[in-house]
């Protein structure tokens, strides 16, 4: 299975106007037959960037410049010290299921961040996946998920050490009872070498889950 599936992980930060472009253009690609899927794992320059759901209200201290993405949800910060996942699947492979895809990704990251010793969970009527920071529920990956013609876009961010002052300049994905943290702000481990390990670990898994469907897979 991993065979058929690109796995690729930048060396350096990538613009996030330049990696949106080659995201669609191979997507697209993908969509036709005329290229393999991807995970792409990357970190980008500061950035802000509003899904389709953003309110402009949200955007409190436009610091950094501001993205419009073209994936669900609302807005959302990427910086360095945040492992990025951008995941080009082809759903038709795999029931055309968009809410068992978030599922099934959701539970990727979960999985991998218990390899850095980090208890994080789902969080009903809650965007994002969550831990528990000094007894308080708090933000440590979103999920941002487009899916075209069958072919999934976009995926989501984990904050190992990025500056979590930086998510002040926005309400993160419009949810504003809650704060975010990081894996150093746990005190865990917080190299993107040692965060893609885990996933590497845990892809095998997600792949199978996600080509199990509700019919097929009881």
């Amino acid at each position: 299975m991993l065979d058929d599936i690109e796995w690729r992980v930048a060396p350096a930060p990538v613009d996030y106007a330049t990696a949106l472009v080659e995201m669609e253009a191979r997507a697209s690609a993908v969509a036709t037959g005329a290229a393999r899927e991807l995970i792409w794992l990357l970190e980008h320059p500061p950035v802000y960037t509003a899904g389709t759901s953003a309110d402009s209200a949200e955007l409190v201290d436009p610091r950094f410049p501001v993205v419009s993405a073209g994936r669900g949800g609302r807005y959302t910060y990427h910086g360095p010290g945040q492992r990025v996942g951008y995941v080009m699947l082809d759903l038709t492979k795999r029931g055309r299921d968009v809410r068992h895809f978030v599922h099934t990704l959701e539970g990727w990251i979960i999985a991998a961040l218990g390899e850095l010793d980090i208890a994080a969970f789902r969080a009903p009527g809650r965007i994002g996946i969550w831990t528990l920071d000094g007894g308080k529920e708090a933000k440590i990956g979103a999920i941002g998920v487009r899916v075209r013609r069958w072919i999934t876009l976009h995926g989501f961010s984990v904050n190992l050490s990025p500056d979590l002052g930086h998510f002040g300049g926005i309400v993160p994905c419009g949810i504003a009872d809650y704060g975010v943290t990081s894996a150093a702000a746990l005190g865990k481990a917080t190299d993107l070498a040692t965060f893609d390990a885990a996933l590497a670990l845990h892809r095998n898994a997600f792949l199978e889950t996600l080509s199990c469907s509700a019919e097929n897979c009881a």
